[in-house]
């Protein structure tokens, strides 16, 4: 059974991959748009904060890159709503093969079309000034913490692929996860902002997993932060793949 579920998931997740090289409207929303916020906070609002000796590009950037997956993920739940609609689905429990094989090629393909939209950004940022003396671990940690977050925001964009009414809704579920960190640490320190705004800012997911980000890239103690940042990553994880799989059932029963 592991060797169909892994065949069939490496056969599945090409032929999704192919619909998102094939979509020029995807690569331009998961990775010119936020390069064009990126540019505009930096050369727009950025003389205007006070960082302080942290230049704005370098401590903007994390949450650009959160921007980046979270707009990327919207695009796995369209896919995963118009094959149900399609009848693909249908098709493929017709056929002797795995069924969680179904979910994971999805899955993968997000994890796939965000690496390239986050290397894409990074490359936008080198561009205007983006520098980062950073050893190999830090490095190594970032890539892990933006996978994971990744993965973790790739198991929420599956419910909402199941479950939705209409494409609209499917894709709709995003706005709120590219807003969130707009209510963050990270494009203004959060001791700036109102008293209930700043609560909110620094307990919710986005403002440690930016910290963290950003303090690994300039070199920072990273502290109990990393533990934040993790929890949180992993605890979407499991709670939205939970969930994910439960939806699944229900529609294929």
């Amino acid at each position: 059974m592991t060797t169909y579920f892994w065949g069939d998931t490496a056969v599945l997740t090409g032929r999704s991959i192919k619909h998102v090289t094939r979509s020029m409207d995807t690569i331009i929303t998961t990775a010119i748009t936020p390069i064009a916020l990126m540019l505009m906070f930096a050369f727009v609002f950025g003389g205007a904060i006070d960082t302080g000796t942290v230049s704005y590009v370098n401590y903007m950037l994390p949450g650009i890159l959160l921007i980046t997956i979270a707009s990327g993920i919207s695009y796995t739940a369209y896919r995963l709503f118009t094959d149900m609609q399609g009848g693909i689905f249908e098709r493929f429990q017709s056929m002797p093969i795995a069924r969680s094989g179904v979910l994971w090629a999805h899955v993968v393909t997000s994890l796939v079309a965000n690496v390239i939209s986050l290397v894409l950004v990074f490359g936008g940022a080198l561009l205007i000034g983006f520098r980062s003396g950073a050893g190999v671990l830090a490095w190594l940690a970032v890539a892990g913490i933006l996978i994971l977050f990744t993965l973790a925001l790739t198991w929420v964009a599956v419910i909402p692929g199941l479950t939705a009414k209409s494409v609209e809704g499917a894709g709709a579920f995003s706005y709120p996860l590219i807003f969130l960190p707009f209510i963050s640490s990270a494009f203004v320190p959060t001791d700036t902002m109102p008293g209930p705004v700043r609560a909110f800012a620094e307990h919710q997911p986005v403002t440690s997993i930016v910290n963290t980000i950003r303090d690994l890239l300039i070199q920072q103690p990273v502290g109990t932060g990393i533990w934040t940042a993790l929890a949180w990553c992993i605890g979407i994880l499991i709670v939205a793949y939970f969930f994910a799989n439960f939806s699944y059932r229900r529609r294929i029963s």
